[in-house]
């Protein structure tokens, strides 16, 4: 949250100091609803170490107790309706404000969204099928909800360039609905590259200047230039990629564009200079999470092209890969700059890091070499995924939970 000093009278200057101070203390008090990152980092935390547990759990013979949908229909939706939309909603109600320098999201609006989110889940899991209805509709407000708290932050500053995001919020509302209206897979195939243009779109703003602004703490100047053509062309690809896979998949014309999509990304990240930033883990993990994009759409591109090879791998080399360790690496980084905190990555995190990479490589790559040892695979990767979100929590839980270190508000 960002405030301004104000000068224009000593009664005005009393006042806001007031307010201020009024907001510091509701800060104290409630601080996990002082800004839009805080609880919904912690419950995409939380989460994370939920979905995946209960899914292998269940390959094991050991179901959740009343759980109503079919375990691998419930996983893959609260992965991406769970899991990757609270982190999405922590981000866009963080980044928001810093865009529009406005007054952050805080207070009633952030426990309402927290317990729509909270509702989602619970009627989604435990709801029984002759509930579609409530099912539908408590896991269908969410997203729209979101949309109409940011939206009017955005047009009172003119923003209009980050309209993009409501657009892609109505993209997942969308998806969504079609999960719960029609089939369930194509739904979330519509999900997944939804997330494939968002996280494409995000990370061409905030990797470079993250990178620049690492490598300049450390006495290295940088110039990152900005070529519209090729951000443009990215995102029109990765667009294309959603429509193509929605009216022609499986076809040349879907395999093309996914290795073409790939080489401008590729084109793209070595622009970044991740090399220079190798000593700076909260800023190589997001350079990791970027390379995961190209090497799914390779994958995916010798997959359609008749490769032998799983499907998931292409698949998990997305979800896996890119967007939890997009998800992880943007939320470990805002938790520390947004509550005042210097940006240097904690030990546990970097570990953390490094058991989500070794969980991703495990995910996407061990089912090909060795296809028999399939569950061996799931249950490796599984347990890395859980203890690098378990090493988020047990780090950033008492930050997201606490003031912000400087005093401020926020």
């Amino acid at each position: 949250m960002r405030y301004y000093p104000i000068a224009f009278t000593p009664q005005v200057n009393d006042e806001y100091k007031l307010k201020e101070t009024e907001m510091r203390k509701t800060a104290t008090d409630y601080a996990v609803f002082a800004y839009g990152f805080r609880p919904f980092f912690l419950l995409a935390g939380i989460y994370a170490t939920i979905v995946i547990p209960v899914w292998i759990f269940s390959l094991y013979g050991y179901t959740l107790p009343g759980l109503q949908k079919p375990v691998l229909i419930w996983h893959a939706h609260e992965m991406i309706f769970g899991v990757v939309v609270a982190a999405v909603a922590g981000f866009l109600l963080t980044a928001i404000p810093s865009w529009t320098n406005r007054r952050g999201f805080a207070g009633a609006p952030l426990i309402v969204l927290t317990l729509l989110w909270l509702a989602g889940r619970l009627v989604f899991t435990f709801a029984p099928d002759s509930a579609f209805l409530l099912v539908a509709v408590a896991d269908l407000a969410f997203v729209p909800v979101l949309a109409v708290i940011i939206v009017p932050a955005l047009i009172r500053s003119g923003s209009h360039r980050n309209l993009v995001f409501i657009g892609l919020l109505l993209l997942l509302f969308m998806a969504n609905l079609y999960f719960h209206s029609g089939d369930a897979i194509d739904a979330l195939h519509l999900t997944i590259n939804v997330m494939l243009v968002t996280v494409t779109l995000v990370a061409g703003r905030i990797i470079p200047s993250f990178t620049s602004a690492a490598l300049r703490q450390r006495g290295i100047e940088i110039k990152i230039r900005r070529l519209p053509m090729l951000n443009e062309s990215l995102l029109l690809a990765t667009a294309a990629i959603l429509v193509v896979d929605l009216f022609y998949p499986n076809t040349m014309l879907a395999t093309g564009l996914a290795m073409a999509t790939a080489l401008l990304m590729a084109l793209q990240l070595s622009r970044w200079h991740g090399h220079q930033a190798l000593k700076e883990p909260i800023v190589w993990i997001l350079h990791l999470a970027y390379a995961w994009l190209p090497i799914a759409l390779v994958m995916k591109a010798l997959w359609l092209s008749g490769i032998p090879m799983p499907a998931t791998s292409w698949l998990h080399a997305l979800t896996t890969g890119a967007f939890s360790t997009m998800i992880l690496g943007v939320m470990s980084r805002a938790a520390l700059g947004h509550t005042g905190r210097a940006l240097v990555t904690p030990p546990a995190m970097v570990a953390g890091y490094l058991m989500l990479t070794g969980a991703a490589l495990i995910r996407v790559f061990a089912p090909i070499l060795h296809v028999d040892a399939w569950l061996l695979w799931l249950t490796a990767a599984a347990l890395l995924w859980t203890l690098a979100f378990m090493l988020f929590l047990i780090v950033y839980a008492p930050i997201l939970c606490s003031p912000r270190a400087d005093g401020r508000a926020g």
